[in-house]
């Protein structure tokens, strides 16, 4: 009798699917403290900025000043910064996969696709994969199902509503609503990298590309890539007239003669400035953007999204424009932007946990590009760092979740305000809301020897609607809690400024306001593209020991993250902070001058 192989694994909350989306949410969820299986079906993780596909990663900062996204994602930002100074897929795929895999709690499954679910009525109870490289069944027993694949493969495994297209106008009341629903969704596109040399590089291309031998041929698409760096060829794009689930395949073999179609346009047909550059990959999996969306207790409507509308339950936000790829993609004409429907967004919006979890599966969870929101509304959340934070709340609801033995639903109607304090003290913003200061910091007194610290009690680590929210100190003076009688401070929490603009980074100007780079000019071939020149490199905590000499109990000179935490476990009259480095200097201050440090929060637990 033949037998499959098959590994069971028992955990609190398993996670399919490996993006953005999925790496936040096993990952705050990990740290939580709740066991995690994370399923993924490729080898490398990342979905859409992966080394697979690589598009880079854009969010409400992209579009909106001082609306940078916070938290793991800014983590995971800044760790490339400084490791991946010229902007290398493999190197990013790299630091997504120790982030996850090095994580405590979780296991991680990759090259495993979700095939099979069981399910008792309105609660899932295993799902199951199968492992290409080990030809091996994983299944997977959990108290909650967070599915981060994209195309929610849990809604045909399962019983759970999901929607698929672009509703009518008066389903919501949404301006861009459409006369008379359909199941268009927006396409998926074909990305490829290339650089400049200094030589003429031939390019022959295949037969069976398409030929696009001039610009109303090309439908007068926008290509001036090779002198615009922040952008790219994204409107290769094909699907939104199809199955952007059961015609991948298709629609992947004739966006690929686009593409090649595209760059023999760039190289032979007219002058593109493209005779010295080569191409360097093209790429064979399509970056999609729409297909199944589930529904929740909440649908998130363009209405929530251009009033900037704040919600009791918040817990992550947006703030990326409208924007809308009309279903026809490629071969809808260019013009004025004729192929897309864009609105710009000035203000961030909240997004209700009510929008992640299933209103009919009862320990069901989603994040990223499936989540309970209109065609309109989720035009701006698909967003790769929007899914992050949404990955991010929902890892921690999970978690909180089954701290109290509950459902999402119920997580969310008991423990709403402990699940929004917990993202924000980790670091993520959620406007609206403020982060409670801990007791013992606001029962201390608080003192520094240059300036006003008082704003580090502000509750809003970040600058925000003109409102700076931090405090400017000098590295080499200090920052001091002196407690009323001997206390023991177990810990601190410590959020520096780590240039959410991107306003004091080194390299190419034309790509500092994106996260990785397609196409390098010859000048920029071997350009790094820096890091946060004012994020605190160096700093000092002390604490008052008996004899009243100050003791060092923490120290780095090497910080490279926005947030920091850390045990202290000392008893003490006093504790001081002394910054004493940002990266704008190459050593650490001296009394022979001294930099700005700009500090969001310090805090003693």
């Amino acid at each position: 009798m033949k037998q499959r192989y098959e590994v069971k694994h028992d955990v609190d909350l398993c996670v399919i699917g490996g993006g953005l989306a999925g790496i936040l949410t096993a990952i705050s969820a990990a740290r939580c403290g709740i066991r995690v299986v994370l399923m993924h079906d490729r080898p490398v993780l990342g979905g859409n900025s992966s080394s697979e596909i690589r598009m880079w990663v854009s969010g409400a900062g992209t579009r909106v000043r001082n609306l940078q996204e916070t938290g793991i994602i800014e983590e995971i930002m800044l760790e490339n910064m400084y490791r991946n100074p010229t902007r290398n897929f493999s190197i990013w795929d790299t630091i997504l996969y120790e982030k996850v895999r090095f994580e405590l709690n979780i296991e991680l499954l990759l090259n495993c696709t979700c095939c099979e679910a069981e399910s008792e009525g309105d609660w899932i109870k295993s799902v199951t994969g199968f492992q290409l490289t080990t030809y091996t069944w994983h299944t997977v027993t959990a108290k909650i199902f967070a599915d981060c694949s994209g195309d929610s493969i849990l809604s045909e495994l399962t019983d759970a509503e999901y929607t698929v297209g672009r509703e009518a106008r008066d389903t919501y009341g949404e301006e861009f609503g459409l006369e008379k629903a359909d199941k268009h969704t927006m396409g998926m596109s074909l990305l490829f990298t290339a650089h400049e040399t200094d030589h003429k590089c031939e390019f022959t291309p295949p037969d069976w590309a398409y030929k696009f031998p001039t610009d109303e041929d090309l439908r007068f698409k926008p290509h001036d890539c090779l002198e615009k760096l922040n952008t790219n060829f994204y409107w290769i794009e094909l699907g939104g007239m199809q199955d952007t689930i059961r015609d991948t395949e298709k629609i992947r073999d004739e966006l690929l003669k686009i593409a090649f179609g595209v760059w023999d346009h760039m190289k032979n047909h007219g002058d593109h400035g493209a005779d010295n550059w080569e191409l360097d990959w093209i790429g064979f999996l399509p970056g999609k953007r729409e297909s199944r969306r589930y529904i929740g207790d909440y649908v998130l409507t363009q209405n929530d999204v251009e009033s900037g509308r704040i919600f009791p339950d918040t817990v992550a936000y947006g703030g990326w424009q409208i924007d809308n790829h009309l279903p026809g993609g490629f071969y809808m004409s260019g013009k004025d932007g004729a192929h897309l429907q864009k609105r710009r967004l000035t203000e961030p919006y909240g997004i209700p946990l009510r929008c992640l979890y299933s209103r009919n599966i009862k320990n069901l969870m989603f994040a990223g590009r499936n989540i309970s929101a209109s065609h309109i509304a989720f035009s701006s959340t698909r967003v790769m760092a929007t899914c992050g934070v949404m990955g991010q709340a929902a890892g921690t609801a999970a978690a909180i979740a089954v701290k109290y033995g509950l459902t999402p639903r119920e997580a969310c109607e008991k423990k709403i305000t402990e699940i929004q304090n917990q993202l924000m003290e980790d670091d993520c913003f959620l406007p609206g809301f403020k982060r409670p200061i801990s007791k013992l910091s606001l029962e201390a007194k608080l003192t520094a020897e240059w300036g006003d610290p008082s704003a580090l009690h502000s509750g809003i680590d970040r600058k925000i609607w003109g409102n700076d929210n931090g405090y400017w100190g000098m590295c080499g003076k200090a920052i001091t809690y002196t407690f009323k009688e001997k206390t023991k401070v177990s810990s601190f929490r410590l959020v520096v400024d780590s240039d959410l603009d991107r306003e004091y980074v080194d390299g190419n100007p034309d790509a500092l306001n994106i996260s990785m780079v397609l196409f390098r000019r010859r000048d920029y071939n071997n350009t790094t593209f820096g890091f946060p020149k004012c994020l605190l490199r160096a700093f000092r905590i002390e604490a008052l020991d008996d004899d009243g000499n100050w003791k060092t109990v923490y120290e780095t000179d090497s910080n490279r993250q926005r947030l920091v935490r850390g045990e202290l476990n000392v008893e003490t009259t006093a504790v001081r902070l002394i910054p004493l480095a940002t990266y704008f200097s190459d050593r650490l201050w001296t009394t022979y001058g001294s930099a700005q440090a700009h500090i969001f929060a310090f805090e003693v637990r």
